[in-house]
Protein backbone atom coordinates (compact mmCIF):
# COMPACT_ATOMS: atom_id res chain seq x y z
CA UNK A 1 0.00 0.00 0.00
CA UNK A 2 1.39 3.35 -0.82
CA UNK A 3 2.32 5.66 1.91
CA UNK A 4 -0.13 8.47 0.77
CA UNK A 5 -3.03 6.29 0.58
CA UNK A 6 -2.47 5.48 4.56
CA UNK A 7 -3.96 8.51 6.94
CA UNK A 8 -1.51 9.98 9.28
CA UNK A 9 1.63 8.24 7.01
CA UNK A 10 4.58 10.77 6.81
CA UNK A 11 6.67 10.42 3.58
CA UNK A 12 10.33 10.75 3.78
CA UNK A 13 12.20 13.23 1.45
CA UNK A 14 15.63 14.40 0.99
CA UNK A 15 15.96 17.50 -0.65
CA UNK A 16 18.73 20.38 -1.37
CA UNK A 17 18.49 24.22 -2.18
CA UNK A 18 20.38 26.77 -3.69
CA UNK A 19 21.54 29.77 -2.22
CA UNK A 20 22.20 31.38 -5.05
CA UNK A 21 24.37 34.27 -4.59
CA UNK A 22 25.64 36.91 -7.01
CA UNK A 23 28.79 38.93 -6.84
CA UNK A 24 26.51 41.65 -5.04
CA UNK A 25 25.65 39.77 -2.70
CA UNK A 26 21.92 39.10 -3.66
CA UNK A 27 20.27 36.22 -2.65
CA UNK A 28 16.89 34.72 -4.87
CA UNK A 29 13.86 33.66 -3.55
CA UNK A 30 10.51 32.54 -4.66
CA UNK A 31 7.55 33.47 -2.35
CA UNK A 32 5.26 30.37 -1.90
CA UNK A 33 1.10 30.63 -1.74
CA UNK A 34 0.37 27.27 0.00
CA UNK A 35 -2.89 26.06 -0.80
CA UNK A 36 -3.92 26.03 3.20
CA UNK A 37 -1.67 28.56 5.21
CA UNK A 38 0.39 31.77 5.04
CA UNK A 39 2.68 32.49 1.73
CA UNK A 40 6.54 32.14 2.44
CA UNK A 41 9.82 32.91 1.04
CA UNK A 42 11.66 29.77 -0.28
CA UNK A 43 15.43 29.03 -1.99
CA UNK A 44 15.06 26.99 -5.30
CA UNK A 45 15.59 23.60 -5.29
CA UNK A 46 13.68 20.36 -4.62
CA UNK A 47 13.69 16.56 -4.09
CA UNK A 48 16.76 14.39 -4.13
CA UNK A 49 16.22 10.52 -6.54
CA UNK A 50 17.07 7.88 -4.86
CA UNK A 51 20.29 7.16 -5.82
CA UNK A 52 21.11 10.65 -7.33
CA UNK A 53 23.60 12.89 -6.18
CA UNK A 54 22.87 15.92 -4.16
CA UNK A 55 24.64 18.52 -6.06
CA UNK A 56 23.57 16.65 -9.78
CA UNK A 57 19.94 16.97 -7.74
CA UNK A 58 20.45 20.62 -7.46
CA UNK A 59 21.54 21.51 -10.78
CA UNK A 60 18.17 19.02 -12.09
CA UNK A 61 16.30 21.17 -10.65
CA UNK A 62 17.80 24.93 -11.01
CA UNK A 63 17.22 23.93 -14.79
CA UNK A 64 14.08 22.59 -14.54
CA UNK A 65 12.64 25.54 -12.59
CA UNK A 66 14.48 28.00 -14.02
CA UNK A 67 16.08 27.21 -16.87
CA UNK A 68 19.83 28.20 -15.08
CA UNK A 69 21.74 25.64 -16.94
CA UNK A 70 25.28 26.25 -16.09
CA UNK A 71 26.08 26.60 -12.05
CA UNK A 72 28.69 24.86 -9.87
CA UNK A 73 26.97 24.13 -6.53
CA UNK A 74 28.93 24.74 -3.94
CA UNK A 75 29.57 24.05 0.03
CA UNK A 76 26.74 23.40 2.03
CA UNK A 77 26.01 25.53 4.38
CA UNK A 78 23.04 24.71 6.61
CA UNK A 79 20.58 21.36 6.99
CA UNK A 80 17.08 21.59 8.23
CA UNK A 81 14.56 19.20 8.70
CA UNK A 82 11.29 20.03 7.76
CA UNK A 83 7.62 18.37 8.65
CA UNK A 84 4.78 19.62 7.35
CA UNK A 85 1.51 19.19 5.04
CA UNK A 86 1.65 19.73 1.56
CA UNK A 87 -0.79 18.56 -1.32
CA UNK A 88 -3.01 16.51 1.26
CA UNK A 89 0.60 14.34 2.90
CA UNK A 90 2.48 14.82 5.68
CA UNK A 91 6.56 14.62 4.86
CA UNK A 92 9.17 14.85 6.38
CA UNK A 93 11.94 16.61 4.41
CA UNK A 94 15.75 16.36 5.52
CA UNK A 95 17.08 19.43 3.41
CA UNK A 96 20.66 20.91 2.75
CA UNK A 97 21.40 24.64 1.40
CA UNK A 98 23.94 24.35 -0.61
CA UNK A 99 25.97 28.26 -2.47
CA UNK A 100 25.59 28.94 -5.55
CA UNK A 101 27.35 31.51 -7.11
CA UNK A 102 25.77 33.40 -10.20
CA UNK A 103 25.67 36.25 -12.03
CA UNK A 104 22.26 37.70 -11.85
CA UNK A 105 19.78 36.53 -14.33
CA UNK A 106 15.64 37.00 -15.01
CA UNK A 107 14.77 34.55 -13.36
CA UNK A 108 11.24 32.93 -14.00
CA UNK A 109 9.38 29.44 -12.84
CA UNK A 110 9.23 26.83 -15.77
CA UNK A 111 7.85 24.32 -13.96
CA UNK A 112 4.19 24.29 -15.04
CA UNK A 113 3.36 22.15 -11.67
CA UNK A 114 5.26 24.24 -9.38
CA UNK A 115 4.60 27.39 -10.93
CA UNK A 116 0.24 26.98 -9.55
CA UNK A 117 1.73 28.18 -6.02
CA UNK A 118 4.28 30.59 -7.06
CA UNK A 119 3.28 34.33 -6.36
CA UNK A 120 6.51 36.08 -7.14
CA UNK A 121 10.49 35.29 -8.00
CA UNK A 122 12.62 38.34 -6.52
CA UNK A 123 16.29 38.89 -5.77
CA UNK A 124 16.64 40.71 -2.41
CA UNK A 125 19.55 42.39 -1.32
CA UNK A 126 21.10 40.62 2.08
CA UNK A 127 19.84 44.12 4.06
CA UNK A 128 16.40 43.73 2.80
CA UNK A 129 15.97 39.92 3.96
CA UNK A 130 15.36 40.66 7.60
CA UNK A 131 12.43 42.52 6.61
CA UNK A 132 10.82 40.50 4.46
CA UNK A 133 7.08 40.46 5.58
CA UNK A 134 6.26 36.66 4.98
CA UNK A 135 8.48 33.93 6.54
CA UNK A 136 11.45 33.04 5.07
CA UNK A 137 12.97 29.36 4.60
CA UNK A 138 15.26 28.90 5.93
CA UNK A 139 14.39 30.94 8.86
CA UNK A 140 17.76 32.46 9.41
CA UNK A 141 18.29 33.16 5.67
CA UNK A 142 20.04 36.46 6.40
CA UNK A 143 22.58 35.20 8.63
CA UNK A 144 23.53 31.96 6.67
CA UNK A 145 24.42 34.37 3.82
CA UNK A 146 26.21 36.97 6.41
CA UNK A 147 28.45 34.52 7.60
CA UNK A 148 29.07 32.83 4.47
CA UNK A 149 30.48 36.12 3.42
CA UNK A 150 32.24 36.78 6.60
CA UNK A 151 33.94 33.24 7.30
CA UNK A 152 33.52 31.08 4.29
CA UNK A 153 31.50 27.67 4.59
CA UNK A 154 30.95 26.39 8.10
CA UNK A 155 33.05 23.93 9.37
CA UNK A 156 31.88 21.80 10.99
CA UNK A 157 28.25 22.78 9.67
CA UNK A 158 26.05 24.44 13.02
CA UNK A 159 23.16 22.10 14.48
CA UNK A 160 20.38 20.85 11.80
CA UNK A 161 17.58 23.47 12.25
CA UNK A 162 14.02 21.24 12.80
CA UNK A 163 10.79 23.04 11.86
CA UNK A 164 7.56 21.04 12.27
CA UNK A 165 4.25 22.90 10.83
Amino acid sequence: MDNDAIPGAVTERRAVRAVLLTPDHEVLLILIRPPVGSAFWVMPGGGIEPGEDPADALRRELREELGLVHCQPGPVVWLRHHTFDWDGRRLSQREEYRIVPVQRFDARMLDPREARFVTEIRWWQLGDLSHAPERLTPLAAADIVRDYLANGAPDPLPPEEILVD
